[in-house]
């Protein structure tokens, strides 16, 4: 399929003149065709003007037709076939089986956030009828639900360029609660974000919504990004990525003259604490499990875990030289880009150079330079150092982690306790071990979105009881998230209704109750009518 090279406003192609560019792929270091063109300031004006003028119609909009939307774009992008797996493979240096399972996710939660729309229960009704009785004083009737934003600015991630970019959970979710979508493309994927932006297109042709209800900006971050974060048409915005560029667009959004919320996932090491019972029990299995995850995509997933903690004991030794083995023979990988590579070797060097830290194994197979590659690696260090040196808890993104040795289980914990937030925490412990292992899990519990038990934290399960979030920096707010159907809550706003008459009420407010809703009713859950 041929790409144009040029951003996607409302349907269109937009106009050749600003600053080009090219995606390189980072597994031969070479350019790709097309050039890329970055959009004018006064194409992204245009964009979010026409996304605001569409999102009075779409806001409109019926579950149903939601529904039947996100489904369409599903369908659209499975009907792209490999031409959309051959671009992003290119552009990514993901392996096609890698990125054929991120397409099923992309669709998958599609179509989840389509059957939630449908559903349409996730409004939150609520009902609290008229008390003209009450003493000393009558209540008014009062009834409350959700409503969408506005136009939601959504940027494209590097290191999922279909589930967390273009049409990823962010655009899902913001379309599910009836909220129009201009998408800032990432630069390092241009050509697989004009592809699946094609593919929306389509959709709303077909389910004959306003063009406006989504469109794709190419742009530099710090320019063209931070110009749509203060457009005034701009309601809200989903990010992944650095805490430097996450901050970037909390600050613009706070200094507007009408502030507005960033939902942005940011930095996490996600620590591990492997408690003495489980050592004994399962080292080796640990061992193996720990390389698996903080290789897995080349290191290069925000729920990689970058600390290990546990306490020295006889069995340290042994999983320590398991660890090391299994590291050495870990293989190679190319990274997305050669500045995510750059950035990586330098925080690493920076880590392994510290007093008191030291190198336990590296992989041993050769890197080929040519294709962005780097080695897994670990290095071990001592708890008083580790609390000694904040530079230890930041995150390497890339194959790398730190084991942390305690002298004891007070100093397991207040490791913990020293940790900012983070997406996850995971404990390994046997029955013994947990009993007694309140401290540290009340400690994780305050820092962490999601806690682990026996496992590894590496990769997120899109579903409704899912949180992929936690407190700053790992997230811009720590009460919603970014992964299952609760990411609908953050592209919505309450609104209440006070004495109004059942004819001017919406639908999910009606007494008949005619979409069927599971309503809050004095209190109560019920999806029953009144009378």
């Amino acid at each position: 399929m041929s790409l144009h090279g040029l951003s996607l406003l409302a349907g269109h192609p937009g106009k050749i003149g600003g600053k080009s560019f090219q995606a390189i792929n980072p597994t031969t270091n070479t350019p790709l065709n097309p050039s890329f063109h970055e959009a004018s300031p006064a194409e992204v004006n245009a964009a979010l003007d026409d996304a605001a003028a569409a999102f009075a119609a779409d806001r409109a909009r019926s579950g149903a037709d939601r529904a039947k939307f996100l489904e369409t774009i599903a369908s659209e992008i499975e009907a792209l076939g490999d031409s959309l797996l051959q671009r992003a493979h290119q552009e990514s240096g993901l392996p096609l089986a890698r990125l054929t399972g991120e397409r099923g996710r992309t669709c998958g939660q599609l179509r989840l956030f389509a059957q939630l729309a449908r559903e349409g229960s996730w409004v939150d009704a609520r009902i609290d009828p008229a008390l003209p009785d009450r003493q000393p004083l009558p209540r008014v009737d009062i009834r409350r639900l959700l409503v969408p934003l506005g136009p939601v600015v959504v940027f494209g991630s590097s290191n999922f360029p279909l589930a967390f970019s273009v049409a990823g959970g962010d655009t899902a979710s913001a379309l599910a609660a009836g909220c129009t979508v201009v998408v800032k493309a990432h630069r390092a994927h241009p050509g697989t974000s004009e592809l699946v932006a094609t593919a929306i297109n389509r959709a709303i042709v077909i389910c004959g919504l306003p063009p406006a209800t989504f469109s794709l900006i190419h742009g530099g971050g710090a320019t063209i990004g931070i110009a749509m974060v203060k457009h005034p048409a701009t309601t809200a915005v989903g990010f992944t990525g650095s805490s430097a560029a996450g901050r970037a667009l909390c600050d613009a959004a706070a200094a507007r003259p009408h502030p507005i919320p960033v939902f942005a996932e940011m930095s996490s090491l996600n620590p591990l604490f492997i408690l003495p019972g489980a050592l004994a029990e399962r080292a080796t299995a640990i061992a193996a499990g720990l390389v698996t995850s903080f290789t897995l995509g080349v290191g290069q997933f925000c729920t990689k875990p970058g600390l290990v903690f546990l306490v020295r004991g006889p069995d340290t030794d042994a999983f320590l030289q398991k660890l090391a083995t299994t590291v050495c023979a870990a293989p190679t990988g190319t990274m997305l880009t050669s500045g995510i590579r750059d950035a990586f070797l330098e925080h690493r060097a920076k880590v392994t150079g510290l007093a008191g830290v030291h190198l336990l194994a590296a992989a041993t197979t050769v890197i080929q330079e040519a294709r962005t590659e780097t080695s897994p690696s670990v290095a071990t260090t001592s708890a008083q150092n580790f609390l000694a040196q904040p530079t230890l808890a930041t995150e390497a993104f890339g194959p790398f982690t730190v084991v942390v040795s305690c002298e004891n289980a007070s100093e397991l914990v207040a490791c913990a306790r020293s940790l900012e937030g983070q997406l996850t925490a995971t404990v390994h412990g046997n029955a013994a071990d947990l009993a007694g292992a309140h401290p540290l899990l009340a400690a994780l519990e305050r820092i962490a979105g999601r806690v682990v038990l026996n496992g590894f934290p590496t990769g997120v399960e899109v579903c409704s009881a899912m949180n992929h979030g936690g407190p700053y920096p790992a997230t811009s707010d720590p009460r919603f998230t970014s992964v299952g159907t609760a990411a609908i809550l953050r592209f919505a706003r309450p609104v209440c209704y006070q004495n109004f008459p059942d004819a001017l009420l919406p639908d999910a407010l009606k007494n008949a109750n005619p979409l069927g809703l599971l309503r809050l009713v004095e209190g109560q859950p019920t999806r029953e009518t009144r009378a």
